[in-house]
């Protein structure tokens, strides 16, 4: 049986190890960037609001979260690619010899290798 175009057409083929096509990998840094420099703004206009509310040393932990985003954020943003582990999670095994009996034991356990 001969299978026509539009047969061929319906079958489909998945690639579940491939790897994200680069600009997409860009787009996805690019874009946590941006969050985290947004979490940044509204930090610093939450220090802002609460320095000239006179809430005094409160005003200093949004106000250091906003200095230590931008570092957080270049390090996510330059990390570059994904890793692409496929071969997944490898249980530890420990690489041990082969359990061998003693060389001088019988089966009765007595040492005596001769009959009696």
């Amino acid at each position: 049986m001969r299978l026509g175009p539009a047969a061929r057409r319906q079958q489909v083929h998945l690639v579940t190890q491939a790897r994200r096509p680069m600009s997409e990998d860009i787009r996805y840094r690019q874009n946590r960037y941006l969050l985290m420099m947004g979490i940044r703004l509204v930090l610093f206009i939450a220090a802002l609001i609460m320095f000239v509310n006179h809430l005094g040393w409160l005003a200093g932990i949004p106000a250091v979260g906003a200095i230590v985003i931008p570092y957080i954020a270049v390090v996510f943003a330059n990390g570059g690619r994904e890793p692409n582990n496929v071969r997944g999670f490898m249980e530890y095994r420990m690489n041990l010899p082969a359990h061998r009996e003693p060389s001088g034991s019988s089966e009765d356990g007595n040492g005596s290798s001769g009959a009696n």
